[in-house]
Formats: structure tokens, C-alpha cells, sequence
């Protein structure tokens, strides 16, 4: 069983540790509304991916009142 010989002092431990930080997200704009987005994923306010709509909004879609 591993067991350590010595005590690992607070600063060796976050020296390790010093590169475990998650780094920012890289969005870009939207081509079609402007927006910011993550790249290679759907654009949350306009539904558009690579130049073409891929999910309606709501506001587009009629429903009919007895459906809702």
C-alpha cells in the first residue's frame, strides 16, 4: 500500500498544483446575428450553424391556442 515517507509541505503541494487552473473559453461572434458563441456549436439566440438555421426560434414557430 502506498503510504508517503514525508510530509509534503503546503508549498509543494501548490507548486504541483500550480498548473491545475482551467483556462477561459475562446467564444467567437456568430456569423449570422452577432453574438457571442461557442465555437463549433449552435448559436443559442439565433439557432444558426455554418450559414444555415438549424433550430427554429419560438417566436417563428405558430402554435395553435388549443395546443398550448
Amino acid at each position: 500500500m502506498a503510504v508517503p515517507q514525508n510530509k509534503v509541505s503546503k508549498a509543494r503541494r501548490n507548486w504541483r498544483r500550480s498548473h491545475h487552473a482551467l483556462s477561459a473559453g475562446n467564444p467567437g461572434e456568430c456569423d449570422n446575428c452577432g453574438e457571442l458563441k461557442r465555437p463549433h456549436h449552435v448559436c443559442p439566440s439565433c439557432g444558426h450553424y455554418a450559414d444555415r438555421e438549424v433550430i427554429a426560434q419560438a417566436d417563428e414557430i405558430d402554435l395553435d391556442e388549443d395546443a398550448a
